[in-house]
């Protein structure tokens, strides 16, 4: 039995043995795992962990770009942004804290600020009473609003404080320090922030910038770590728009079609000034304009821009396309000669004018100077149906201007094929077609700049913000008719103001040249007929060598509409425009075509 039992605690002896190697070999493991976790931690950090650390340390602190301005034609502001801060607290964490670190960047070192001492700072740079920053900083809110509409530079002395709790917020605030001068234009912003209307909608992407930021660690007590991360990505301030405006001109236009609207009781007016030259668009003013500081108290129908976005039926002022067409298709001429009857029918369809006569002898610039419908349509059906729909599309009917600003009318030109046996003819004196002011006025344009149509500009250059300019180039421009053939078109405008129906658009040592028109307006439900008229004139001048382009149209006045004119006010605005250019006046004769045949 002795012997068994030695054998058997021989047998045991390697048994043990293997479980203490066994046991020595778990714990080099264990301990190889986690030295090259650590290892891994902190020497390679391959899992980002280290990073990860950092990241929740970091405090962002979003830094406004500065909108860009809207400058007219000479600089005056319309629009601009300042860059402003709030100053807020997290109260939970100044509170507890007696004492901070803060990096004297002077002495490159760490020194220790009391928390009596950095509200002491902080009351000097606010210019408030010690007793009320501690008031703001002490309490139990995560946030609170210290102070408000700091400039930059204050909240950069504030933030180098390093006060614990403390963060600055940015704001950019949107000024409009000419009111209701081009308002509609210019537009405004939705929550100050996003452009909603006009040039500050079209344009927000140019204007509003990128905004900056600024990093800082902040430690586990909520304290700003004084030589941790302070890192400054600063804003790109978006570009200044300068207008081809001149706001001065604006606001006498403004005042002008609005004193019109007021007496006449009309809907709406607006009223155009472009320069022949250059295709500028020198005002374009509606009624009832907003201001942008207040937009809500306008109308929502008066926020935007008229001149472009309301289409209608224009009238006679499109008659100055068929004469142009007639005259450039080689059928008709400034003195050939009409016999009109009282009325003029013509495939069933019979028209009449707006004063009563007998059958007389008319040349083509006496149906002008007189706005005849039944000469008009005598002497334009001598052109085809197409081309009479081609000849409304070469001066630019049913194609939008593109200026830059949100809803820009194109127009209805229906295609010939689709007209009815009244319409046309009735599209010889604009009716059935429908445009906006700035798309006649641009037709105008093309007759007093030699038959060449310059596309219309509102925007002039981008500014940056190094202060560089970027103009916006023009558009191609196109010829429509022949140097000679706008230049008897003029001659038959300045007729209609010397000899014919329109003496009142004269200027005393200016040559003019206008049209007028009259046309039904269709009622709003588009079902209920007519409801009431629509009025307009469209003038240019000086004729020997023209510059401006004046258009003034009022929507629906009230009274008699043969009694109601717009020859007053285009006058003034003529004038006003001529002498704010310091145009000479006029030399050589006038055109005076005969408005009867001989």
């Amino acid at each position: 039995m002795a012997q068994k039992t030695r054998k058997a605690r021989k047998a045991k002896v390697p048994s043990a043995t293997r479980r203490l190697r066994l046991g020595l070999g778990l714990m080099l493991t264990l301990l190889l795992v986690v030295g090259g976790k650590l290892f891994l931690v902190q020497g390679l950090d391959v899992g980002g962990m280290a990073e990860a650390a950092l990241n929740n340390r970091l405090t962002p602190i979003e830094l406004p770009a500065e909108r860009g301005s809207i400058l007219d034609s000479a600089g005056t502001v319309l629009a601009s942004s300042v860059i402003r801060y709030n100053i807020v607290v997290d109260q939970t964490v100044n509170t507890k804290t007696e004492s901070f670190p803060r990096l004297d960047e002077g002495k490159d070192e760490i020194v220790k600020v009391s928390r009596e001492q950095g509200i002491t700072e902080l009351a000097g740079l606010l210019g408030m009473d010690r007793n009320d920053v501690r008031d703001a900083l002490t309490g139990t809110k995560r946030y609170y609003i210290v102070a408000k509409d700091l400039k930059p530079d204050i909240e950069d002395r504030i933030s180098k404080l390093q006060i614990p709790g403390l963060v600055s917020e940015g704001t950019s605030k949107r000024v409009y320090p000419n009111g209701a001068v081009a308002g509609g234009i210019v537009g405004f912003l939705r929550d100050g922030t996003t452009g909603q209307a006009g040039l500050e909608q079209t344009q927000d992407e140019i204007l509003k910038g990128t905004p900056g930021k600024r990093l800082f660690e902040i430690g586990a007590d909520g304290l700003r770590i004084p030589v941790g991360v302070d890192q400054l990505t600063p804003a790109v301030n978006g570009k200044d728009i300068k207008l081809t405006l001149n706001s001065d001109l604006q606001y006498f236009a403004q005042q002008a079609i609005q004193s019109q609207r007021d007496k006449l009781g009309a809907e709406w007016g607006v009223i155009i000034i472009s320069d022949i030259k250059t295709g500028n668009i020198i005002t374009m003013a509606d009624t009832n304009t907003p201001d942008p500081n207040d937009p809500g108290k306008s109308a929502p129908e008066d926020r935007g821009v008229r001149a472009v976005t309301a289409a209608y039926e224009p009238g006679s002022v499109e008659k100055m396309i068929t004469a142009s067409a007639l005259i450039e298709e080689g059928k008709s001429s400034p003195l050939d000669t009409f016999t009109i009857p009282p009325t003029y029918t013509v495939d069933g369809q019979t028209f009449s004018d707006a004063f009563v006569h007998g059958t007389e002898q008319r040349t083509l610039a006496g149906i002008l100077g007189w706005s005849m419908n039944t000469g008009t349509v005598m002497a334009g059906q001598r052109l085809s149906k197409d081309q009479r729909h081609d000849w409304l599309q070469k001066f630019g009917i049913g194609e939008a201007p593109q200026i830059g600003l949100p809803a820009e009318a194109t127009g209805i030109l229906t295609p010939a094929d689709e007209w009815d046996g009244r319409q046309e003819y009735t599209v010889l004196f604009g009716q059935g077609v429908s445009q906006s002011t700035l798309q006649t006025v641009r037709a105008f344009q093309t007759i007093a700049n030699g038959g060449v149509m310059l596309q219309p500009r509102l925007i002039d250059s981008y500014i940056n913000p190094d202060g560089t300019e970027e103009k916006v180039p023009a558009q191609e421009p196109r010829q429509v008719v022949s140097q000679d053939t706008a230049k008897q078109v003029r001659d038959i405008l300045e007729s209609a103001v010397t000899e014919g129906q329109i003496k009142e658009a004269g200027i005393d040592g200016y040559r003019v040249g206008a049209k007028t028109g009259t046309s039904q307006s269709p009622c709003d439900d588009g079902k209920s007929g007519f409801c009431g008229f629509t009025a307009s004139m469209v003038g240019m001048a000086p004729m020997d060598d023209p510059r401006f382009i004046v258009g003034v149209v009022l929507q629906r006045p009230k009274g008699d509409i043969y009694g109601i004119s717009n020859g007053p006010v285009f006058r003034s605005v003529m004038g006003q425009t001529l002498r704010t250019f310091n145009v000479q006046p006029s030399t050589g004769e006038p055109a005076r075509l005969p408005q009867f045949a001989k």
